[in-house]
């Protein structure tokens, strides 16, 4: 099921108001539907990585569908760089979830569940203080809420912001898909179960147009001063959406320490936290923690979004 579509999900384009057309996923649930969810991923993902989690949920009743991003997967590129996931300002990102979130709504069964996982569960949070979403409830998994690093946050906004502007802010920030380039090193960073970090391999080797590279300096200082502002935001205290956060404590990619300290603020959040037996990509780990992370969430949107 990791390797292949599902015989009877629709894979289709939905175009922006801008006219960016964008790569789809659509799998309705077979009879009546308990739901629909929206599962939005990381930068550089692809909706393939995901198919195992939506055959669980599709299981239990729930229409699920998805989308590349704007610049990267099947969603095309932004820039000239073919592997370089490029976008000039996230405030594209944001356009393209408001639209795409009031057509889909409109037309697929309630209630209506967001999912967001890294950069997906950065502009899922940001999306429902801006009032662009209106799901039953939102799950943010290991949510880009802020970055790892050597060096102080606000430090590291300012040097991007400078190399973004020393060149052209379209070219790839560093070498390779993550860091550091070593595949060996990048899979310990996004699970430790070796077989579903070899399918998005298989994908990308399927079907080259999906392999997303490293983000433009143009992506990584919107990234650092988006991530700043949402932390700062006001907003975050007023919202009535439930919201479940998985956050990964070891995580080497995003800043676990800024994710529960922001979903502390929401007081509508839940947090479930995951020790050193998980990586970043909680939905693609190994069968305890996979398993674990599947349950938290089906009991927070039966508690929070029944049929």
């Amino acid at each position: 099921m990791r390797r292949a579509y599902p015989a009877d999900a629709v894979i289709a384009e939905w175009r922006a108001p801008d006219g960016w057309a964008h790569r789809t996923f659509d799998w309705p649930a077979a009879g009546g539907a308990r739901g629909s969810i929206l599962f939005q991923a990381g930068r550089g993902d692809v909706f393939e990585k995901y198919l195992e989690a939506f055959h669980h949920w599709h299981d239990r009743g729930w229409h699920v569908s998805s989308f590349d991003w704007r610049g990267q997967g099947g969603s095309g590129r932004c820039g000239p760089h073919a592997h370089c996931g490029h976008v000039e300002r996230f405030g594209l990102f944001h356009g393209d979830l408001r639209a795409f979130w009031t057509g889909w709504s409109a037309r697929v069964p309630a209630p209506h569940v967001l999912i967001g996982h890294s950069m997906g569960g950065f502009l899922a949070l940001k999306g429902l203080v801006e009032e662009a979403v209106d799901p039953a409830a939102a799950v943010l998994v290991a949510p880009m809420l802020g970055f790892k690093g050597a060096i102080p946050p606000r430090l590291a906004e300012r040097l991007a912001r400078l190399m973004r502007g020393l060149g052209d802010p379209a070219r790839p920030a560093w070498k390779g898909n993550e860091r550091p380039a070593a595949t060996e090193t990048r899979e310990s960073l996004l699970t430790h179960d070796p077989d579903r970090y070899a399918d998005e391999i298989w994908w990308q080797q399927a079907d080259p147009r999906l392999l997303t590279g490293p983000p433009s300096w143009a992506w990584v200082a919107d990234a650092f001063a988006e991530t700043r502002m949402l932390r700062e935001d006001a907003r975050l205290a007023r919202l009535n959406v439930p919201v479940l956060g998985l956050v990964a404590e070891a995580d080497g990619l995003v800043d676990p320490k800024a994710a529960k300290a922001m979903l502390a603020r929401v007081p509508t959040a839940r947090t479930v936290a995951f020790g050193r037996e998980a990586a970043h990509e909680l939905l693609r780990e190994a069968d305890p923690v996979r398993d674990r992370a599947l349950v938290a969430i089906d009991d927070f949107l039966e508690e929070k979004a029944p049929a």
